[in-house]
């Protein structure tokens, strides 16, 4: 069902917002990415997702506060929308049926020669 299709990166970012929620922001959101997954974004690609999200409508996005030690410029918050909610469980739900269609036989083999 292309309707919900999330790419993996896209799929990392848009849980990854929900994680920080309510205080996902790009910096934020590069950060735990990084972190938890201990795999380098670079700028240009999280902001690509961010903007291919917002425009699909699974994410949404507001302008915060304008602060001194951003140059006056704000910090723009993204918040998961419900049609983006209901990607993520079609993502979740496709990998879960996936991972639950594998044959136990097919994950017990073992690595000859390793």
């Amino acid at each position: 069902m292309k309707k919900y299709q999330l790419g993996e990166f896209e799929e990392v970012v848009t849980l990854t917002v929900g994680v920080l929620f309510p205080d996902a922001y790009g910096v934020s959101v590069k950060l735990e990415i990084e972190t938890r997954l201990a795999r380098k974004v670079s700028v240009g690609a999280l902001q690509s997702a961010l903007k291919r999200l917002e425009e699909k409508g699974y994410l949404k996005s507001s302008e915060g506060e304008a602060t001194q030690e951003r140059a006056g410029r704000p910090k723009r918050f993204f918040t998961i929308t419900a049609l983006g909610k209901r990607a993520l469980e079609h993502t979740k739900e496709t990998r879960d049926s996936l991972w639950a269609s594998i044959p136990k036989m097919a994950l017990q083999t073992k690595m000859i020669g390793l």
